[in-house]
């Protein structure tokens, strides 16, 4: 039986297949890039743009930077790792990255909740909504985003980092799966994970989702107007739905492998913060036209300089 400190390097990786290591490399590669360019092109634009100066975007900014944060712990490492036939990594390097993971993870649930509420107090008590959501409110939700993202993390990685591991492989540094390399009984261990992930994530999808049928509820009488307001809430709802039912199935389910985990977990890790910002921006106008406005006078101030 090995313990912790004989066990240094977790052997990870999606596939051993060369041929599909390759379409791995490109389609990470492609998927990361828009990530960031994406996320980073929305933080940039509304806060460079007087026009997207409202608590909405002030949030939806915020979201953008964690997402491009969130999509820089796992892919970085999945797309250099497709390029070895050897793939690992340090066990310090492996709790770091899940730090890393459950702390912007924990983050964005609580900043979704935040948007949520913006969202819920903007159309159903407009007239409250300036004094509601004032800057001083918005500043004090985000630094409770940050310290309940950094206490989650915390709590998760004080548990883990305690415990003896036999066995180094694994395709990911994430939770059930360190769980199942523990040479010790880790069944308390694992509900105490499906009671601070799995169940939380349960319980703010439901509040999120409740809201929005709120939301929606009192929209149904409205003009041209609220079915514009209800089409947003509608994109709210997907961006939801994306990120929370693949981190219940992950962190709600027994501890045992699927054949579905690396899909999920990809999708999870990877794939979800390239979507965020590709449907927050796609039905909202102000935010297109900020980014075409940005965009041309960058353009025009690079002509000056040539």
């Amino acid at each position: 039986m090995e313990n912790r400190s004989s066990v240094t390097v977790f052997l990870l990786g999606l596939t051993e297949n060369p041929q599909i290591q390759k379409i791995v490399f490109v389609v990470f590669f492609v998927i990361y890039s828009i990530t960031v360019v994406g996320n980073v092109l929305i933080v940039v634009t509304i806060n460079a743009s007087p026009s997207l100066g409202s608590p909405t975007y002030f949030s939806l900014a915020y979201l953008s930077f964690i997402g491009a944060c969130y999509s820089s712990v796992n892919t970085p490492k999945l797309i250099i790792d497709s390029l070895h036939e050897k793939k690992t990594t340090l066990f310090n390097g492996c709790m770091t990255q899940l730090f890393a993971e459950h702390f912007f993870g924990g983050l964005e649930i609580i900043l979704f909740t935040v948007m949520a509420y913006d969202h819920y107090v903007a159309i159903c008590k407009p007239l409250h909504y300036m004094i509601t959501m004032n800057k001083q409110i918005c500043g004090l939700l985000v630094a409770m985003a940050w310290a309940g993202g950094f206490l989650h993390a915390l709590v998760q990685i004080l548990f883990i980092v305690s415990l003896p591991f036999c066995g180094p492989s694994h395709f990911i540094c994430d939770l059930f799966p360190l769980l199942q390399l523990s040479c010790s009984d880790t069944h308390i261990f694992g509900l105490f994970v499906a009671a601070n992930s799995g169940l939380m994530c349960m319980l703010i999808f439901s509040f999120l989702i409740t809201s929005y049928v709120l939301i929606l509820c009192s929209l149904r009488t409205h003009n041209t107007e609220g079915q514009r307001k209800a089409l947003s809430t509608c994109i709210h709802v997907i961006v939801v739905v994306l990120f929370f039912v693949p981190c219940i199935f992950v962190y709600l389910q027994p501890m045992i492998t699927f054949s579905i985990d690396k899909a999920v977990a990809v999708f999870y890790a990877v794939v979800a913060s390239m979507l965020n910002p590709l449907i927050y921006t796609l039905r909202n106008s102000e935010v297109k036209n900020a980014i075409r406005k940005l965009w041309s006078q960058t353009v025009i101030s690079c002509s000056k300089f040539m």
